[in-house]
């Protein structure tokens, strides 16, 4: 199994997860390539980031929407399809389970794979 983070980006947020505040999250676009078929989702995972060096994600408050599965293989058209829908999804992602996630304030670089 070949996984690739399409994209990948720390942004402020916000929300209570197992009653500990959560300002922090890890936004990503992953695709998932396996005997020939190709799956993209998203994700993200909302995490403490108690100090400004704080970036140790917590798993508790992951969220995963798979967009994608069938037989084939990655695209840089299918890419930049996802992408351009990564914001509208992830926001109604973490809206869905009490988290916001302020695009405007990113915590890191984007990383491309």
């Amino acid at each position: 199994m070949k996984v690739i983070d399409v994209y990948s980006r720390y942004y402020e947020a916000e929300g209570i997860f197992n009653d500990r505040a959560r300002l922090a999250a890890a936004v990503k676009l992953t695709a998932t390539s396996e005997e020939g078929q190709i799956a993209y989702e998203y994700s993200v995972s909302f995490f403490p980031h108690d100090d400004p060096e704080d970036f140790a994600v917590s798993y508790d408050a992951c969220f995963i929407k798979e967009i994608f599965k069938k037989k084939g293989r990655r695209t840089k058209k299918r890419d930049a399809e996802f992408m351009d829908a990564l914001q509208v999804n992830i926001h109604e992602l973490a809206e869905s389970n009490g988290g916001r996630v302020f695009w405007d304030r990113p915590l890191t670089e984007a990383r491309l794979g």
